[in-house]
C-alpha cells in the first residue's frame, strides 16, 4: 500500500488499518523469536514501515484543519 492510497482513507480506516498492521507485526516478530527464522524476513522490515507511513499519514490529516 503505497501513500497515495492511504490518503484516499480517512482517519478512521488508517486507525483500524494501523491495528491490524501492528497485531500481523506483533505475530511475524514472535515466530521470528521462537522459529528463529522466517520465510521472508523483509517482511517484518516492510510492516514497520507501512506502519509507520499510515501513522505519519494520520498524523498530517489530524493537524490539517480542512
Amino acid at each position: 500500500m503505497d501513500a497515495d492510497q492511504i490518503r484516499d482513507l480517512n482517519i478512521a480506516e488508517i486507525e483500524t488499518r494501523i491495528d491490524e498492521e501492528e497485531e500481523e507485526l506483533e505475530e511475524l516478530a514472535f515466530q521470528h523469536s521462537i522459529q528463529g527464522r522466517l520465510e521472508n524476513p523483509m517482511l517484518l522490515r516492510t510492516k514497520r514501515r507501512l506502519i509507520a507511513r499510515l501513522k505519519t499519514i494520520r498524523n498530517e490529516k489530524a493537524a490539517d484543519p480542512a
